[in-house]
């Protein structure tokens, strides 16, 4: 049975019982784990250690623990819009040329420890909302610049990215920015499955 960790910030997270190291959160951890092991019955297992707040430094600290020595065979990783965040909230965020740095060093590490390892890689993402609009130019600008930063890197180590933005673009056309992300950051239901959805059609080329 080949392991999926899941690995990122609170889209990941969504209330996760820390203490339980099977619990998958309510967001698309779960939703992908349910879908998958209706599709592949007993393939894989599945591990979620999102943590809600991170950004990509936070993520670097804790990956010896939390990533390389879980030794999953497919990791995906979702990280970038709290370093956004953080800095119009408290001048605490990662610019994005640090983040691309870090971003890079992650995964540099990660394949010399663990060759063999598949990797997936989610863009980040933002729509207008109750917690966007206040700063949405800087909101906006600043997360198209972790997008660019994560296309580069999946371009550098040629892995698979799944792209979200223009897809909930496009789906904002059918329901307004708050169905699909709450308060234009996290998603709702119907934006965790949007997620899900978008994720199953990459991984599926992986398989």
């Amino acid at each position: 049975m080949k392991t999926i960790l899941f690995q990122g910030d609170s889209i990941t997270d969504v209330g996760r019982v820390r203490e339980d190291e099977s619990s998958l959160g309510q967001g698309y951890p779960r939703m992908l784990a349910e879908r998958l092991g209706y599709e592949y019955p007993g393939q894989f297992r599945y591990l979620n250690r999102g943590i809600s707040g991170n950004r990509v430094v936070d993520l670097y600290a804790r990956w010896k623990v939390d990533a390389l020595n879980l030794k999953p065979d497919y990791l995906s990783i979702l990280i970038g819009v709290n370093d956004v965040w953080h800095e119009i909230e408290a001048q605490n965020g990662v610019e994005a040329k640090k983040y691309e740095k870090i971003y890079t060093m992650l995964l540099e590490e990660t394949l010399e420890t663990l060759p063999d390892i598949k990797i997936i890689l989610m863009e980040p993402f933002v729509l207008h909302g109750t917690g966007t609009d206040k700063a949405w130019d800087v909101f906006s600008q600043e997360v198209a610049k972790r997008q660019e930063a994560v296309h580069r890197i999946a371009d550098t180590f040629k892995l698979p990215l799944v792209r979200l933005q223009d897809k909930l673009n496009e789906a904002e056309r059918i329901a307004p920015a708050s169905y699909w992300l709450g308060d234009g950051v996290h998603p709702t239901p119907a934006g965790h499955a949007l997620l899900t959805d978008q994720w199953i059609r990459v991984f599926k080329t992986m398989i």
